[in-house]
Parts: structure tokens; C-alpha cells; sequence
């Protein structure tokens, strides 16, 4: 690698250092404080470490977890936008692909390609790994709400016909994982901190 490649990576670094600035609705487990997304893409790549052998299809360990790690960059310029919004849409890629063009460009050419590649690949949803990792992606906030009297579940009136729906994609990265977020909601509308 030449100079100004390091240099280039070293400038990617410090960008990202955004990410730990960027606030989820969601709230860490058993907690008041709301998760950012620096701490919600590593608890995405340990979730991914440790619950691999439950993915539907073989997958690429290693490629989920860049996956993981690099799918929520794009909120440095185009913000968070929570699940259950019902003003904005959670499918809001052109905006998130201007930033992923941006962030990741920072990078050398071929590592600018492969992140941009992970992240459009993490987006369309197709692939065993993208599939898994979405799984992860949803399935944190079902593990944080339920430790959380409800949480943002609560908070935002929502009730389980919705997370369901919105929830159900884990099913096509693990029906495993996808059978215990059911068991969890399922729980939790018994105890009352999700509406039927």
C-alpha cells in the first residue's frame, strides 16, 4: 500500500468516528440510555460470532460480520430513521446510497469497492449472508425491548400484529432465531408490555 492509501484509510477512520454520535430509539439491554450505532453494529458482529451455526444457508462468517459492522454508516449523513416511523420511509437507499458513495470513496479505490459492494449486498437482502445478517439486524431490538418493560414498543404504541410484520424477514435468514423472537413476542404480550 502506498502512503496515500494509509492516509486515505486514516481519514475513513476518523469519519466513522461519527457513528458512535448517531442515537438508535432503541435503549441497551436492561437500560434507560439509548444504544448508538457504533454499539449496535458490534453487538451485531459478536451476535454473528456466536449464533452462526443457527443461519438457514452456509455463510461466510467473516463476510457477515464486515456486513454488520459497515451497514449503518450511512446514517452519518442520512440519520437514523426508526423502524415503526410512520412519516418517513424505513426504505430510504438513494438517500443512504449518496452517503455510501461519499464515506466509503474516502477509502482507496478497492476497498471503497468492496464496502460499497457489502453494503448494497447487505441492502438487497438476496444473498445467505445478507439474509443472516438482517436476521441479526432485527432481532437485537426484539432482545433489547423485551429487557426493557417494552421499551420503545411502548413507547411508541406499537403492537404485535406490527412487529411481527416488520419483524418476520428474520425467518429468511434463520427460522431458528425467527422461532425464539416469536416465543419473546408472544411472552411479551402475555406480560403486557406489547399490545395485542
Amino acid at each position: 500500500m502506498e502512503q496515500n492509501d494509509l492516509t486515505k484509510q486514516i481519514k475513513f477512520i476518523e469519519e466513522i468516528d461519527k457513528v458512535k454520535y448517531i442515537q438508535r430509539r432503541t435503549k441497551l439491554f436492561h437500560s434507560e440510555r439509548n444504544e448508538n450505532d457504533a454499539e449496535h453494529s458490534w453487538h451485531l458482529a459478536m451476535m454473528a460470532i456466536v449464533l452462526s451455526s443457527y443461519a438457514n444457508l452456509k455463510i461466510d462468517l467473516l463476510k457477515v460480520i464486515k456486513m454488520v459492522l459497515i451497514h449503518d454508516i450511512v446514517e452519518i449523513d442520512a440519520g437514523d430513521t426508526f423502524l415503526f416511523d410512520k412519516t418517513k420511509s424505513h426504505d430510504n437507499t438513494e438517500e443512504e446510497k449518496k452517503c455510501a458513495e461519499r464515506v466509503f470513496g474516502i477509502l482507496p479505490e478497492k476497498q471503497a469497492n468492496e464496502f460499497f459492494e457489502l453494503w448494497m449486498e447487505f441492502e438487497e437482502g438476496i444473498s445467505s449472508e445478507a439474509k443472516f445478517a438482517k436476521s441479526l439486524d432485527n432481532l437485537e431490538p426484539i432482545l433489547q425491548n423485551a429487557t426493557n418493560n417494552g421499551g420503545t414498543w411502548k413507547e411508541f404504541g406499537i403492537d404485535h400484529k406490527t412487529v411481527y410484520e416488520k419483524k418476520k424477514i428474520i425467518n429468511e435468514g434463520s427460522t431458528t432465531l425467527w422461532d425464539l423472537a416469536k416465543g419473546i413476542l408472544e411472552d411479551s404480550v402475555e406480560k403486557g408490555i406489547l399490545e395485542k
